[in-house]
């Protein structure tokens, strides 16, 4: 019998109506010389979608075209030293990582199995997790706007806390800092400070013992500002303070992780082990792989595999379309030290996949079909192309805020 061997890709770029998950999303199809359809999810390329699909392709003519599903390592190498490089690169990693997961999607259907049973098997049983504060429209859209900014409204943030944790959810996410300017490391504004602490003061006091709440700030503070925001949240016991500096100054997240009690989190924006051994040696103790952009699954499950050596855990991100939501999903099935994953549950989550991903009262149920267990709507993601000209995945605030003490 002629062994299987990777022989084409198609990629497709569609955009969400909501926004909710990114303004578009790369996906990939690769098939196998004997018919073997795979698929996988690119996270955050920062180009136009014509011109991350033709990245997606080149990258697979390149370097992955004829070889075994079997051989990651070997791609996962190729991909890493392209150019010359072998250093992480977020644009390229992105770009691999959503092959290599239609990979061991094809890998898993080779072998009649689910994904997390070829990387060490089903650890826990169900998967806790969380979701952001979301406008009420996000999951009907027969609703009208909300009158109130649930980001950055404290009354309007401790009703929709309410609300989830009433659908059983058992940690809610709120980012109130922003917006996140291009600048870097900046000093929030006494204005700023007083509106993030009204805000998880107001979810505690509303949700009480019965959630964690999760403090985002997407890595915009100096490391001064990050530790006068840190000691003002901290009486309302936050699970974690996310990226509290820019992502690239390690340095000063471990001295904002040094100088608080909360546990310190980051990672969307790193990508490989090597980037995650940096965060972990300075004192990050909850790291949050993307892993349409930290290297695929294979990569992922070393990053989670990494953390039990620092006494640390993995908390997935998930910003994206639901086939990278998946893949994660089989990557905290199968790691001890899984904490939470990041969860979008919009119409459009559910409408691109055949058969949308399983929760029970906030708790995601394993796949059982061989692969990731998920199969693409072509006709839905057909029905929302995403056209060259707008807006990135995600983008920063393009004029640098002022810290003076108004409201931004």
């Amino acid at each position: 019998m002629t062994a299987s061997s990777l022989e084409s890709i198609r990629t497709f770029a569609t955009a969400p109506p909501s926004g909710i998950g990114g303004s578009f999303w790369i996906l990939v199809e690769v098939t196998t010389n004997d018919g073997v359809r795979g698929i996988g999810e690119c996270y955050g390329i920062p180009f136009s979608p014509s011109i991350a699909c033709s990245m997606v392709e080149d990258t697979f003519d390149r370097f992955i075209s004829g070889e075994s599903p079997d051989n990651i390592e070997a791609m996962f190498r190729r991909v890493y030293s392209a150019g010359f490089t072998q250093r992480p690169d977020p644009t390229m990693m992105s770009v691999f990582s959503g092959i290599e997961m239609a990979v061991w999607d094809i890998r898993g259907k080779l072998l009649d199995r689910p994904v997390y049973d070829l990387i060490g098997g089903r650890f826990h049983d169900q998967l806790r997790t969380y979701t952001y504060l979301y406008p009420r429209n996000v999951h009907d859209p027969s609703l009208p706007e909300d009158e109130a900014d649930v980001y950055i409204d404290p009354n309007e943030a401790a009703s929709r806390a309410v609300e989830y944790v009433e659908e059983g959810w058992t940690a809610v996410k709120q980012d109130p800092t922003g917006p996140y300017s291009f600048q870097g490391g900046r000093e929030l504004s006494l204005h700023e400070l007083d509106r993030a602490e009204a805000n998880v003061k107001a979810i505690r006091e509303a949700v009480g013992d019965r959630a964690d709440i999760l403090f985002g700030t997407h890595g915009q503070m100096t490391t001064g500002s990050a530790i006068r925001l840190a000691r003002r949240i901290a009486p309302y016991d936050p699970l974690w303070f996310e990226e509290p500096c820019p992502p690239d100054q390690v340095a000063a997240i471990g001295e904002v992780a040094r100088a608080t009690t909360i546990p310190v989190a980051t990672g969307e924006r790193l990508t490989t082990v090597r980037e995650f051994h940096d965060v972990l040696t300075a004192g990050v103790r909850i790291v949050q792989p993307d892993i349409g952009r930290s290297g695929g699954i294979w990569e992922t499950k070393k990053i989670a595999q990494l953390t039990e050596l620092f006494n640390a855990q993995v908390a997935p991100h998930i910003y994206c379309g639901p086939v990278a939501h998946a893949a994660a999903a089989h990557v905290a099935f199968s790691s001890p030290s899984f904490l939470v994953l990041e969860t979008i549950d919009t119409p459009f989550h559910r409408e691109v996949l055949k058969a949308p991903l399983d929760w029970d009262s906030g708790f995601l149920q394993p796949p059982t079909e061989p692969g990731l267990g998920i199969e693409l709507n072509i006709e839905a993601i057909d029905a929302h192309p995403a056209t060259d000209g707008g807006r990135l995945h995600l983008e920063m605030h393009q004029q640098p805020l002022s810290s003076h003490n108004r409201e931004l």
